[in-house]
């Protein structure tokens, strides 16, 4: 649960976090408003005679995960720190410029908060878009032009290696 230290910021929750490969970890300091979706696809069969179509499941779509965080200026210090950790997310939906072609895929990254998303190890998800808000009703920082609390919308969606495909029962058990 967040809470205050001694001097008055707020501390890690150290199991609610983004996991960046090469970047380390965003460590929330306060809950993020989160949001989990999935939905079913079904087809309808017709059938001579029947009043309403014969529903058949064709598959499911992706599940897809909203996470809202709120970057704080505690210190002054937090000014750049928050600057990078947008940067840091802002480059999860661009290509990488490495690998054996010209560019490889973005980064896959581990997404954790508590066992809301999932019990025990983190989901992997893709970054599918993300819009940052300056706001201008706090004070801001005169040097760089930053707001003292900047909201961070990231939407993903969770991705599986074709053999680790959950299934309902591993859904109700795990939640991933």
């Amino acid at each position: 649960m967040p809470k205050a230290t001694p001097t008055c910021t707020l501390a890690p929750i150290d199991n609610c976090y983004i996991d960046l490969p090469g970047y380390g970890k965003v460590i929330m300091d306060n809950l993020p408003d989160l949001g989990d979706s999935k939905s079913a696809s079904y087809s309808d069969t017709t059938v001579i005679g029947r009043s309403f179509p014969i529903k058949t499941f064709s598959h499911s779509e992706n599940r897809a995960i909203s996470w809202a965080m709120h970057l704080f200026v505690q210190r002054a210090s937090d000014i750049n720190t928050n600057l990078a950790i947008i940067r840091k997310l802002e480059s999860l939906v661009y290509p990488r410029n490495t690998g054996p072609g010209p560019y490889s895929p973005p980064l896959i990254v581990k997404l954790k908060c508590g066992d809301l998303l999932s019990v025990g190890s983190p989901l992997c998800a893709v970054l599918k878009s993300y819009s940052v808000k300056f706001p201008t009703d706090v004070p801001w920082a005169d040097d760089k032009l930053t707001p003292y609390k900047i909201d961070i919308d990231l939407s993903f969606e969770v991705v599986y290696s074709s053999n680790d495909l959950p299934g309902a029962e591993r859904i109700v058990n795990s939640g991933g």
